[in-house]
């Protein structure tokens, strides 16, 4: 595999003290108990050190770029001093650009505008909508979902040797999967990719918060991710890579920022003259805290040691499936296999369980937040739970009653700030509400699974 999981450092970390720690919730059951957070694929809780950062910088928040007060001036310094840090973080080579976006699928946007005419788009059923979906002007390629990495790999060679080899193309991939959480062999597809004369694109959102990222290394050719999944809040994200398409673009938002020059033209018209550096696509006032928060981030995973944090987040991964092993009604999904090497993201159903049902009752018997759905990806989950990937279907709770089944799965994800005792309480409940059923009556609402508030909620054990 491209980012392997073993042989690195020996040293385990503790969990890094992160936002939420100490939030308690109610129970429908009565009571309140210390919040269990494992939703981290989609919005990872923010590090105590980013929140620090941030509030100690925030007295000091100035507009950046032209401004001629001390704090314009200041603000602008850490912006840029920003960017340095996240390249640096990834491991950009010296000429690649840092743009920072608002999120993965900004920045997937951002790329897809960038795209030289005639490129053609190489993607696999199996990428989060984000990468799924951005790709409207070109000609795209969908690839089916492999079932090792090796097929992978001979997938996209067999589509890449068929393809005009003197056109533009671009090929786009996951480091990790936001369903499975298994690892891609990024460097092998890198390589198929650049012998057909194609770039590739790594959606990095699901590798960046769990692994060391290597553009170079990898020898990538762009990497996304976003802020709110590396432990920092406030809604930006990036995007780094080569920089002649960017360069060569249109800017991506018109505005002020992206301008060098304007100026009026006799015949009434305007002539612009674009900046050729990542401002010619940050137009506007950009959001300098959530820059700032992501640059905080990156430090943080890097000065706690990222490869002892591995090294936790493994031990993590091999508790909870060899837990969910133990329990023969649940079925842990998986695309490459049990020994595929994986992040903290993994999902299941569990036979005779409505997954928005099971997931409801985590939330408010247990005080654990877990996700139910199709994860934002939709034809790879309907392919793993053995439906046809062209199947309609939705995030969020189906139009089904708690008692009946659909075609949604759960998944538990976790990190750097996932206590052990979070996992433990996950694994019991899910043992107990396997062998003992719900301790409340639930239905659905505004699409959601949610606890009967009547007086028929304490019922004693609903039928699964």
């Amino acid at each position: 595999m491209s980012v392997p999981t073993a042989a690195l450092d020996s040293s385990v970390c503790a969990p890094l003290p992160v936002l939420g720690q100490n939030v308690t919730v109610p129970l429908v059951t009565g009571g309140e108990v210390a919040y269990a957070a494992l939703d981290y694929a989609a919005s990872a809780p923010a590090l105590q050190r980013v929140w620090d950062d941030v509030a100690a910088y925030a007295p000091y928040y100035g507009s950046v770029h032209r401004g001629a007060g001390y704090l314009s001036q200041l603000s602008t310094d850490l912006f840029e001093n920003s960017r340095r840090t996240v390249a640096e973080f990834l491991g950009c080579r010296a000429e690649d650009q840092v743009v920072f976006t608002r999120s993965t699928t900004d920045s997937l946007n951002l790329l897809a505008s960038a795209l030289p005419a005639g490129c053609e788009v190489f993607v696999y059923e199996t990428e989060h909508h984000a990468s799924l979906l951005p790709w409207r002007d070109a000609r795209v390629t969908y690839l089916d979902a492999p079932r090792t990495p090796a097929q992978a790999v001979e997938t996209l060679e067999r589509a890449l040797a068929d393809r005009d080899p003197y056109g533009p193309a671009l090929v786009c991939v996951t480091g990790a999967s936001n369903v499975t959480g298994e690892l891609w062999p990024v460097r092998e597809l890198a390589a198929a990719a650049h012998a057909h004369g194609a770039r590739i694109v790594l959606d990095a959102a699901q590798l960046a918060p769990h692994h060391p990222v290597d553009v170079a290394g990898l020898d990538v050719d762009w990497v996304a991710f976003s802020g709110h999944k590396l432990y920092a809040p406030f809604g930006s994200g990036v995007l780094a890579g080569r920089a002649d398409w960017l360069r060569e673009a249109e800017p991506y938002l018109a505005g002020g920022g992206a301008s060098r020059k304007v100026a009026r033209r006799a015949d009434g018209g305007v002539d612009v003259d674009w900046h050729t550096t990542a401002a010619r696509h940050e137009a506007g006032s950009p959001n300098v805290i959530g820059v700032y928060s992501i640059a905080s981030a990156c430090k943080a995973l890097t000065e706690a040691g990222f490869e002892g944090l591995v090294a936790r987040e493994q031990e993590l991964v091999g508790r909870v499936r060899e837990g969910l092993a133990g329990v023969p009604e649940v079925q842990v999904l998986s695309l490459f296999g049990d020994d595929a090497p994986r992040v903290g993201v993994i999902s299941f159903v569990v036979r005779g369980w409505n997954s928005s049902h099971f997931a409801a009752a985590l939330s408010a018997e247990y005080g654990i937040g877990v996700r139910d759905g199709l994860f934002c990806a939709h034809p790879l989950v309907r392919t793993l739970l053995g439906s046809d990937p062209r199947d309609p279907g939705q995030c969020g709770a189906p139009e089904a009653e708690p008692g009946e089944l659909s075609l949604n799965a759960i998944r538990v994800s976790f990190g750097a700030g996932t206590p052990d005792e979070h996992i433990d309480r996950f694994l019991g409940a899910v043992c107990e509400l396997v062998r003992e059923g719900a301790r409340w009556n639930y239905r659905t609402e505004d699409g959601r699974c949610v606890p009967d508030r009547g007086e028929a909620g304490r019922a004693g054990h609903t039928s699964r």
